[in-house]
C-alpha cells in the first residue's frame, strides 16, 4: 500500500510539474509539409534509418532555409528557401534551380563552409560515394566530391565539420555503418522470438573516415596521421567540439550496439578516451545503440554534457561531464531512464522551447521493426514524440503533440523569426511535419558568429553569456542535429523574465578567447 501511495504521489507531482511547464506547438502546413521521405515497403536494414535534413542559411539572407533528403519512394532531395514574415512560417521550393540531386542513395547531411567564401556547403552521406555540394552563392550548388577527394564509398550515415587541426579551415568526420549489398541483403534474424529484419549484429562494420582540409579545395584521409584508428564500428552519429575544455576540438562518435569513441585532441593527433572517460558505455558498462546525440550544459558548469538515444528495452543515457574529464551516467537522477524503456529514440536535442531560461529535451521515437508491438517486443512501431521540460533537477514529460509516429530526423531553430525555437520532423517514411512554437520567449539573445579565417561561421566556438545576477549560460556552436542531420543556426539564448545578459565570452575553435558586451537582442560577432 505504501508503495502504491508513493507512486500516486510521484505521478501527481510529475503532472503538476508538467502543467507548469507546458510546451505548446502547432503543426503548420507549408510547401515543405507535403514532401514524402523514406522508402516503403521496409524490406531490409537499408530502409531503417530514414533520411536527414539540414537547417541553414544557404543564401545568407539571415533566415533559416531547409534541405531535405529522400532516398526512396517518389521523392527527391529538396531545397526550400525561407520566406517567412509577420510570424508566419512560409517556405518556397527552389530545388529546380539549385542542382542538389546527388546520385545514389543519400542518407545524411552535414553543413559547413569548406572553402571560406562565407556560403555554407553541403556534404551528403550516401550508400555509395558521398557527395560534396559547393554553394556557388547564386542559389545553386556544384557537385565537387571527386575533385575534393571526399567521395568515400561506404554506407555513410552522419557526418560533421570542425577545425580538428587548428589551422582555421574545416575538416570532416564521416560515420560509416556496415557492409551492405543491395542485390544480396542480409537474411532475417530473430528478436525476442519474432522474425525481424537482419542486422547490424552478424554483419561487417565499416571504418569511419576523417578528412583533413588541405586549404586548396581538396581533402586527404587523416585517420593514420591523426591516430583516429579505433576498430571499425557501426557508426551512426558524431559531434565535434571541445569536450575537455582545453581549447582544442575533440570528436565524439556514437556507434550502434558497440562502444562509443571519444577522441581527445592532443595537438598532434587524437587518443580514444571513450572507456577511461566513461563515455563509451552507460554507467553499467553496457554498450548501447546511440542513434541520437545532443550536447548541452545540463548542470550549468560550462562543460558539455551528452544525451544519447538508444534501443527499446534499454534507456536513453545522459552523461554529465566533469572537470576531471569523466562522464558520469546520471540518467535516472534527471528522470530520463524509466520513461524511455518502451521507446526507441533517434534525434534528440536540448532547446529552451518555453523560454523560461532552462533547456528542455526533445526526443523523436519510432521502432526499427515494422512488426513491433507491445505484446511481442514491449514496444510499438509507432511511438509518441517526447517533450520534456526542466523542473528543478529533473526533466518531466510535458508532451503536447498528439499522435504516434515512426520518426527519425529533426532540426530545430527559429523558422519564423519570432525568437523561439520551431522544428521540422522527418519520419522513416511519410510526410515531413513542421511545428510552430506557440510559447512565449520574450527575453532572448540571438548570436551569429563570424570567424576570421576559412571557418567563416565560427564552428567549434564555445559561447558563454554572463548575466547581471552573476550566473551564466553556455552553448557550443557545432555542426550536427540529432541524427543524420545538421542545423547551422544562430545561437539562441533564453533567460528568465527578470534576468539581464551583460557580457559574452567566446572561446573560438583555435582556442583564442574574446569578450564583448551585450548591446541588444540580435548580435553579430566577428572574431578578433
Amino acid at each position: 500500500m505504501k508503495k502504491f501511495v508513493a507512486m500516486l504521489l510521484l505521478c501527481s507531482c510529475s503532472q503538476e510539474a508538467a502543467d507548469r511547464h507546458s510546451l505548446q506547438f502547432q503543426e503548420v502546413k507549408t510547401e515543405i509539409a507535403p514532401i514524402e521521405c523514406g522508402h516503403e515497403p521496409q524490406q531490409s536494414i537499408l530502409e531503417v534509418n530514414g533520411c536527414g535534413m539540414a537547417l541553414f542559411d544557404f543564401d545568407n539572407d539571415e533566415d533559416l532555409d531547409l534541405f531535405v533528403i529522400s532516398h526512396g519512394g517518389q521523392g527527391q532531395c529538396k531545397l526550400y528557401a525561407n520566406e517567412s514574415s509577420n510570424g508566419s512560417i512560409v517556405y518556397r521550393d527552389v530545388t529546380s534551380t539549385a542542382n542538389i540531386q546527388p546520385k545514389g542513395q543519400p542518407m545524411g547531411v552535414a553543413v559547413g563552409d569548406v572553402n571560406g567564401d562565407s556560403f555554407d556547403d553541403l556534404y551528403v552521406t550516401c550508400l555509395g560515394p558521398n557527395k560534396l555540394l559547393i554553394n556557388n552563392g547564386d542559389g545553386s550548388f556544384t557537385e565537387d566530391s571527386h575533385k575534393a577527394r571526399v567521395d568515400d564509398e561506404g554506407w555513410g550515415t552522419s557526418a560533421a565539420f570542425g577545425d580538428l587541426d587548428g589551422d582555421g579551415d574545416l575538416d570532416l568526420y564521416v560515420c560509416n555503418y556496415l557492409e551492405f549489398d543491395v542485390h544480396n541483403p542480409p537474411p532475417n534474424a530473430t528478436y525476442k522470438g519474432v522474425d525481424v529484419l537482419g542486422g547490424p549484429h552478424g554483419l561487417t562494420p565499416q571504418k569511419d573516415v576523417v578528412y583533413e582540409n588541405l586549404g586548396d579545395g581538396t581533402f586527404a584521409s587523416a585517420n593514420q596521421k591523426w591516430g583516429v584508428t579505433s576498430p571499425p564500428a557501426f557508426g551512426l552519429n558524431v559531434a565535434i567540439l571541445d569536450f575537455n575544455d582545453d581549447g582544442k576540438q575533440d570528436i565524439y562518435v556514437g556507434n550502434d550496439s558497440m562502444a562509443n569513441s571519444l577522441y581527445l585532441n592532443q595537438g598532434d593527433g587524437f587518443i580514444d578516451a571513450g572507456f577511461y572517460s566513461g563515455a563509451a558505455t552507460n554507467g553499467e558498462g553496457s554498450m548501447q545503440a546511440t542513434m541520437g546525440i545532443a550536447i548541452g550544459d545540463v548542470n550549468n558548469d560550462s562543460l558539455p554534457d551528452i544525451l544519447s538515444t538508444n534501443f527499446s528495452s534499454d534507456t536513453n543515457t545522459l552523461h554529465i561531464n566533469s572537470p576531471s574529464g569523466f562522464f558520469d551516467d546520471r540518467t535516472n537522477q534527471y528522470g530520463l531512464g524509466l520513461m524511455s524503456r518502451m521507446l526507441l529514440g533517434w534525434t534528440c536535442d536540448f532547446q529552451d522551447f518555453d523560454g523560461d531560461g532552462h533547456d528542455d529535451i526533445i526526443i523523436l521515437n519510432g521502432h526499427v521493426y515494422p512488426n513491433a508491438t507491445i505484446e511481442t517486443m514491449d514496444s510499438n512501431r509507432l511511438q509518441p514524440l517526447t517533450l520534456m521540460a526542466r523542473s528543478g533537477v529533473r526533466f518531466v514529460d510535458t508532451s503536447s503533440i498528439e499522435g504516434e509516429f515512426d520518426d527519425r530526423a529533426g532540426v530545430f531553430g527559429d523558422l519564423d523569426g519570432d525568437g523561439d525555437v520551431d522544428m521540422v520532423v522527418a519520419p522513416r517514411h511519410g510526410a515531413v511535419r513542421v511545428y510552430e512554437n506557440k510559447g512565449d520567449a520574450s527575453n532572448t539573445l540571438k548570436l551569429t558568429l563570424q570567424g576570421n579565417g576559412q571557418n567563416s561561421k565560427g564552428l567549434g566556438a564555445k559561447v558563454t553569456v554572463h548575466l547581471n545576477d552573476g550566473s551564466s549560460k553556455t552553448k557550443w556552436n557545432h555542426d550536427g542535429s540529432g541524427f543524420q542531420s545538421s542545423a547551422s543556426t544562430p545561437l539562441l539564448f533564453t533567460f528568465a523574465y527578470n534576468a539581464k545578459p551583460v557580457s559574452i565570452e567566446i572561446v573560438w575553435a583555435d582556442g583564442h578567447s574574446q569578450s564583448v558586451e551585450v548591446v541588444g537582442q540580435l548580435m553579430h560577432i566577428l572574431q578578433e
